[in-house]
């Protein structure tokens, strides 16, 4: 174990889309691997707000950029952010998270195809954002598809109870939320996530970082049920009242430690462009938006791809 006068302090913003921060820290894996963790609440808590008003990089993760914050983001959120001059990709690993659009029980949306002029509630620029095009594009031309800012997750769910809009793009864990508040699941699926760092991020302390994820994902794999309840530090403030079932939630985000592709960038940067979503866009070279940690180690753990 690492002396605790030797850890090199950073700050993270958990996504609550998964659990592994939230092992590691309990766990003790970051004083392990040499770091101290700081959870920056007011981003966490902030990208599950309400973003009505906002631009783009005026959003909570946004501005945490310049706090030196470490954070994770859908892959197309994630590279179009280092492209807009918001950091570094972190090429090394990435997670792989459930998506789904809900409806209330008295909707008369049944299928994808019933969504077509629908406003689904999204936040601007983020998975829940970006899934919307990616998915429903299979069902009809993209002219079709339609989406209302509302923010992050307690934004979307809160706004889908009250009927403030028909439809709503939901993630980890306000999917296992909504179904246990009887709500309506539309389509599913999953979805690459990536990591993003500051200019300058100390490398030893991202290498860290991510070791202690990886070795949390070896601890949910071995007994998940033990650390559902852990669930409960993700629900936002206007939730927490609920009697949530935690133990009936399912995984979540999956940390999976190998390099994301070179070929896989690209693709995701045409289709930002190709959705209309590429205004902020500037470098395209994954060469330049790329976090270079020499000595990679994400082989440490031989795991292939999932």
């Amino acid at each position: 174990m690492a002396e605790v006068h030797n850890l090199i302090s950073i700050k993270v913003a958990p996504k609550g889309m998964g659990l592994n921060d939230f092992v590691a820290l309990e766990k003790g894996l970051f004083t392990d691997e040499g770091i101290q963790v700081e959870f920056d609440a007011q981003t966490f808590r902030g990208t599950q707000s309400s973003w009505k008003g906002m631009d783009y990089f005026e959003r909570p993760q946004d501005k945490a950029v310049d706090d030196g914050v470490i954070q994770c983001a859908c892959v197309w959120g994630t590279i179009s952010n280092a492209s807009a001059g918001m950091g570094l990709i972190v090429p090394q690993c990435y997670g792989i998270s459930p998506w789904a659009i809900f409806v209330r029980q008295d909707s008369n949306i049944e299928r994808p195809e019933d969504l077509k002029h629908v406003p689904i509630a999204v936040g601007m620029r983020a998975g829940s954002h970006f899934n919307v095009p990616y998915r429903l594009e299979h069902y009809m031309p993209l002219e079709d598809i339609s989406t209302v800012n509302v923010g992050g997750f307690g934004a979307r769910l809160r706004a889908l109870l009250d009927g403030q809009v028909e439809a709503a793009s939901l993630l980890p864990p306000q999917i296992d939320m909504a179904k246990q508040l009887g709500l309506r699941e539309i389509i599913a699926g999953e979805f690459k996530t990536l990591w993003w760092v500051p200019n300058g991020a100390p490398e030893a302390a991202v290498r860290g970082y991510l070791r202690a994820l990886d070795r949390a994902e070896r601890i949910l794999e071995a007994d998940l049920p033990k650390y559902l309840p852990l669930w409960k530090h993700c629900i936002p403030s206007e939730f927490q009242d609920y009697s949530w079932d935690f133990g009936s939630f399912t995984r979540g985000e999956r940390f999976i430690y190998k390099p994301i592709e070179r070929e896989e960038f690209d693709e995701v940067l045409a289709q930002v462009e190709r959705w209309g979503l590429g205004q902020y866009l500037k470098d395209r070279s994954f060469e330049h938006l790329i976090y270079d940690s020499q000595g990679d180690d994400s082989s440490r753990t031989g795991r292939g791809a999932e």
